[in-house]
């Protein structure tokens, strides 16, 4: 049995794996009015907000180290093995929230959900290494992040509806036992890599391989030998640094919305959780049409002609550029509408950035590095946000949010000046 562009069948598994990692990541924060009132009734409004970041905190922290242990765990077992790990932990770990009692048992299951769903993204962008050639790799990239867009735009409505019928221990029960049935069509379709998989195309086949090599203008069509080095190594090259303190910089900006915009909107406008169902979901549509908009326009501009060094700076700047003045903006957004429609501009940014940064560790190394270096870059962005996230309660002890804001602005530059002043040239590096 042969199927015919198979690539886009394995990305479009992948996203949907993201979506369900968004679903299951999002359900606290939508249920977390619910859930304060149930185990945390004398608390003051800071007190509950403080307890939510601490366990957000927890979450990210595990999540950042998950990023460094599944990127290895991705290179030795391969992807087809390593999503089996990552999303059957996670989604036994999001069914054990209904258990919880208290800060310490959210905390721990939280734990265990920010690991094993690290894994989702080095995983991601090994497969998305595998699987294309360099000219499509960003447009995967965005399809595949789209995947965390639509789950924020499916969760918050989802999450708020579900509470109508079901308890909060309930819905995280549900939500857990979607992430299991997924697994079903990824070991069935995923036998192999491209190279050897049985149900690939020969002309699919020759298409991935041969565009996995470097075809630059000034290089000759003939195949080079993949540069991956050590860790050390990786770690040596100031070009691995461009990417682990972009993505350091860029990545908490993304997470203030996905912790914060309900809690936003229930602190700014007084809103409940079936209100922020209606409103909460709006910003995650600009981040879909962001990680579409980013992958397209990276995949028209080198089908124009452009080298990928090229392509990928103008579309990282162009991104940090449209979020800078929305950051700014939401100093004073007035009514929630407008709130919800300049978050989901900065969201568009964002995903425009992101789409072509992750790909970077492909374009940078050979195959058996990339998911060294996303784990790394993963692991640093997931602790820049760690330090967001433990600022807020304290940039907005008095509900004004423009603080946070503020930072998320200078975050945007210091993403753009690591990778134009670290990455001189964005192309396959080799040995010294």
């Amino acid at each position: 049995m042969k199927i015919k562009n198979l690539r886009w069948w394995v990305i479009a598994l992948i996203a949907l794996a993201t979506v369900i990692n968004y679903i299951d990541r999002s359900a606290l924060a939508v249920l977390w009015p619910d859930i304060v009132e149930d185990l945390f009734p004398d608390e003051s409004a800071f007190e509950r907000k403080q307890i939510y970041a601490n366990i957000s905190m927890v979450f990210i922290l595990s999540y950042a180290f998950g990023q460094a242990i599944f990127g290895k765990i991705f290179d030795w077992v391969g992807t087809r093995v390593g999503f089996v790990l990552s999303i059957g932990v996670w989604s036994l770990a999001t069914a054990a929230h209904a258990f919880a009692q208290g800060v310490l048992s959210f905390s721990i299951f939280r734990a265990i959900l920010g690991v094993a769903e690290a894994g989702n993204w080095p995983g991601a962008a090994k497969s998305n290494a595998d699987w294309f050639p360099t000219k499509e790799r960003a447009l995967a990239q965005g399809i595949f992040n789209s995947g965390a867009a639509i789950g924020g735009i499916i969760a918050i409505p989802l999450v708020a509806y579900m509470t109508v019928y079901f308890s909060w221990q309930m819905v995280f029960v549900v939500i857990g036992l979607v992430g299991l049935l997924w697994l079903i069509p990824w070991i069935i379709l995923v036998k192999a890599p491209p190279k050897s998989h049985p149900w690939i195309t020969d002309e699919e086949r020759a298409y991935i391989l041969t565009g996995q090599r470097d075809t630059d203008t000034t290089a000759l069509k003939e195949e080079v030998e993949e540069f991956n080095p050590t860790t050390r190594e990786l770690l040596s090259r100031k070009e691995s640094w461009g990417v682990i303190i972009a993505s350091a910089a860029i990545d908490p900006i993304w997470w203030l919305f996905v912790f914060w915009i309900p809690i936003y909107l229930n602190e700014v406008y007084g809103m409940d959780v079936k209100s922020i169902g209606i409103y909460g979901w709006v910003p995650y549509v600009g981040a879909m049409l962001g990680a579409w908009f980013g992958g397209l326009l990276a995949q028209n501009r080198i089908k124009a002609g452009w080298n990928v060094d090229k392509t990928r700076k103008l579309t990282i700047t162009l991104g940090c550029l449209i979020m800078l003045p929305a950051l700014l903006a939401m100093a004073s957004p007035g009514g929630p509408t407008t709130a919800v429609m300049i978050m989901a501009v900065i969201l568009f940014g964002f995903q425009t950035v992101i789409s072509n940064l992750q790909t970077l560790p492909s374009d940078l190394y050979g195959k058996k590095s990339v998911g060294t270096l996303s784990g790394f870059s993963g692991m640093a962005a997931k602790l820049g946000a760690l330090g967001l996230t433990a600022l807020v309660p304290f940039l907005t002890a008095d509900g004004n949010y423009t603080p946070a804001f503020v930072i998320g602005a200078s975050l945007a530059v210091i993403a753009m000046a690591a990778v134009w002043i670290l990455i001189p040239k964005i192309e396959p590096l080799k040995a010294k």
